[in-house]
């Protein structure tokens, strides 16, 4: 891996994760033209950049939904003690139980618990599947034609105005299916969840925050699956330095795009990242026969 095939893949991926064009599809197709073999290390490496990029956006909320999970984790501790400690007693003797999901970044931290777990199993099932259609370019043609009717679904979408009181478990369970199947190389993951959300009457603003903090859990759990093919990998001191390289890249240009995206689903304007995902598509399904 040299140091400008590393700037390259860093910025496609830090542009591409976070606008609505799938980071996974453009880097298989680059490593295609490219001839590069990246390999799972610095693929790994590409997403922490990334994620590095959704903590310095959304650190606020990200902080809160911490100490809020650990409050939820502390109170159902206690309603459990309480339970124990009301038994024999008779009614309106015993301790009150304290509400768990009394506040909306409560039930914020509850419909990210929700999204992730057919997430993550939809990634578990599909992880075969997904390795085997990155080395295909007309897979990932089709999934990038997919982007495109997804994105042009997300334009014309009317305002909702849910935010977490109002959205159903049921609504978040979607939502993470969503974003299960978006594993498959082409289709976008910030696209195609946003779609879901406001699909689901989510609001606009909340829509992309909800998208891509909901990332965080589902990046973190496949690096924790890849790790055991790190300790089997050689990595020489100068790819490492081109890794990091290419990783930083990455978190730069993607806290931009967040930034960027913000504006673009509020506006209503991803029809022309339709369109790119369009010619892509068609790009990546005939470069692969020719």
């Amino acid at each position: 891996m040299t140091l400008v095939n590393s700037i390259i893949l860093g910025l496609i991926q830090g542009l591409a994760e976070f606008l609505p064009i799938s980071s996974s599809g453009h880097l298989a197709i680059l490593k295609e033209i490219l001839n590069v073999d990246a390999g799972i290390v610095f693929d790994v490496m590409l997403h922490l950049g990334t994620l590095l990029a959704i903590f310095v956006a959304f650190w606020k909320d990200i902080t809160k939904l911490f100490v809020e999970g650990i409050m939820i984790i502390r109170d159902f501790f206690v309603n459990i003690f309480r339970f124990f400690g009301n038994l024999g007693k008779k009614k309106g003797e015993g301790s009150d139980y304290v509400k768990i999901v009394g506040t909306p970044y409560r039930k914020f931290v509850m419909l990210i618990i929700v999204s992730t777990i057919p997430t993550g199993i939809i990634g578990v099932l599909l992880k075969d599947i997904v390795e085997t259609a990155s080395t295909s370019l007309v897979v990932v043609g089709i999934c990038l034609l997919v982007t495109a009717v997804l994105l042009q679904i997300s334009d014309k979408c009317s305002a909702g105005k849910k935010r977490p009181r109002q959205i159903k478990y049921s609504e978040a369970g979607i939502v993470g299916v969503v974003q299960g199947l978006a594993t498959l190389p082409g289709i976008s993951r910030s696209g195609s969840t946003i779609t879901a959300c406001l699909l689901c009457g989510f609001d606009r603003n909340f829509a992309i925050k909800y998208s891509f903090i909901m990332s965080i859990p589902a990046v973190l759990g496949a690096v924790v699956l890849e790790l055991g093919e790190f300790a089997k990998m050689s990595i020489t001191q100068t790819e490492l330095i081109n890794y990091g390289i290419g990783t930083a890249i990455a978190a730069i240009v993607g806290y931009i795009c967040i930034k960027t995206m913000l504006v673009l689903v509020r506006g209503k304007k991803m029809k022309g990242f339709s369109f790119y995902c369009f010619i892509a598509g068609l790009f990546a399904i005939i470069y692969y026969f020719v």
